[in-house]
């Protein structure tokens, strides 16, 4: 009777850990970015829809950079595309020094474009880096408790913003900033913009150490046996896999849903707790605080659901999660009070899973074609682009079919999870079975 394959090798332990960090490092990077929508709106005086714009560069960067970043680790190796992403990565942080000088936005927009280069870069290499890294039965776990610690950088990243950012900024209001004379407004505004540009200098400088230490570090060569360039050739052959197509079309939707649930749950709690009578900032910093809430969730349950991998096949988890998100974003849009803001924390538990199992789903079985296989699911983060500024036109609305345009907007999310439903039916079905059958012939 053969052994149990182990989820990691002590063989490739250190490489693992090494890798790991990687999650945590654009976990941080998505979510102290998440709550600058908000911070830039107040800081240059504009609307919610001109502040989403930080979400178009971010995950702009991603969509970019995935297929050249596939390209240029087919040519040479995943440590190599690492590193390749964490110079971009520390790169665009310091960027913001420069930025904070000139006192534009649309500098700061290009620091974060050029930072989500390297992020595309990092997760383009390591997601099929770590499935890589032991038998293929386990693959999908494995990258679960890799992007398990993707929500710890999450965390702190949430905490750095409300603790050194939204804190340190301010008190005015949006409207109380649009009634000072321009000299008050330039002063308040620089004052902002140094206290915002600290905590990326900061991880700026910590990606840079992580770039010598994985540069010195002997990494397994899992994957980096076939260096050529047929571009077209692969795609035609990945695309034409059912699980894999729909499993970028699951991605770009999951990604919208995560990043505007995440992005605007401060617009959505300072209007729960303003109608209270609460001021703004204050509604700010303790919509934040339930945004960390909503983090810590997420991680725990992501812990938990891969355990639950061990019995229960991943798309049936992916459906069943997608299920009870809809039913969350339903009462997210529904409730005009703090039960609304409980469902939206809620949300995140049932996302937990989400992303690495649509990512683990996608790319099983396909080799050293998973290269290219994960710049296409990279590209999906583009949901995160496209999406968050659409939520963001329809929250300036102010008011729609009787209910807070916040509330409405969280249409778009609800229709995000009904596309996972559907993709985890198919998979823990059709394509299941059809794996199946496969392994019988």
């Amino acid at each position: 009777m053969n052994p149990k394959p182990k989820l990691v090798s002590r063989a490739v332990l250190v490489p693992f850990i090494l890798v790991t960090s990687l999650f945590f490092a654009w976990g941080f990077a998505n979510d102290i970015t998440n709550p600058m929508v908000k911070a830039f709106s107040k800081i240059f005086r504009m609307s919610t829809t001109d502040g989403a714009l930080v979400q178009l560069a971010f995950y702009g960067g991603y969509f970019a950079m995935a297929f050249p970043a596939a390209l240029f680790i087919r040519k040479f190796s995943y440590k190599s595309g690492i590193l390749v992403g964490l110079a971009l990565y520390a790169c665009g942080a310091l960027m913001f020094i420069p930025a904070s000088k000139t006192g534009l936005y649309f500098p700061f927009l290009i620091a974060y474009f050029i930072l989500t280069c390297g992020l595309s870069f990092l997760e383009t290499s390591s997601n099929p880096y770590i499935l890589s890294m032991g038998d293929e039965s386990t693959a999908t776990r494995r990258l679960n408790l890799s992007q398990a610690f993707n929500p710890i950088g999450s965390l702190l990243g949430m905490f750095c913003a409300m603790q050194f950012i939204q804190a340190r900024m301010s008190p005015l209001d949006t409207a109380e900033r649009a009634q000072l004379s321009d000299a008050e407004f330039e002063a308040v505004k620089a004052a902002d913009l140094n206290v915002l540009i600290t905590p990326y200098v900061i991880v700026g400088l910590v990606i840079l150490a992580l770039f010598f230490l994985i540069f010195f570090t002997k990494m397994p060569k899992n994957g980096d046996k076939d260096h050529s360039m047929n571009l077209g050739r692969v795609l035609k052959r990945i695309w034409a896999i059912p699980r894999y197509r729909e499993g970028v079309i699951a991605q770009f939707f999951y990604v919208g849903a995560q990043i505007m649930c995440w992005t605007f749950i401060i617009q959505y709690g300072t209007r729960v707790f303003t109608q209270t009578g609460m001021e703004e900032q204050a509604a700010e910093v303790l919509s934040q605080r339930y945004n960390i809430v909503a983090m810590a969730i997420f991680c725990v349950s992501r812990f938990i659901c891969t355990f639950l991998m061990k019995y229960f096949s991943p798309g049936a988890l992916l459906m069943t999660f997608a299920i009870a998100g809809s039913a969350l974003t339903a009462g997210v849009i529904g409730f005009q009070n703090i039960n609304g803001m409980y469902c939206l924390v809620g949300v995140s538990a049932c996302m937990s899973l989400m992303f690495p199992t649509i990512y683990g789903i996608a790319l099983e079985g396909l080799g050293d074609d998973a290269k290219f296989g994960a710049a296409g699911l990279i590209m999906a983060i583009l949901g995160g682009s496209i999406m968050p500024p659409a939520q963001a036109a329809i929250i300036d609305q102010g008011m729609l079919f009787g209910l807070p345009a916040v509330n409405v907007s969280f249409i778009l999310p609800l229709i995000c999870f009904l596309v996972i439903i559907v993709y985890g039916y198919r998979s823990h079905t059709i394509h299941h079975r059809d794996r199946r059958t496969a392994a019988k012939a």
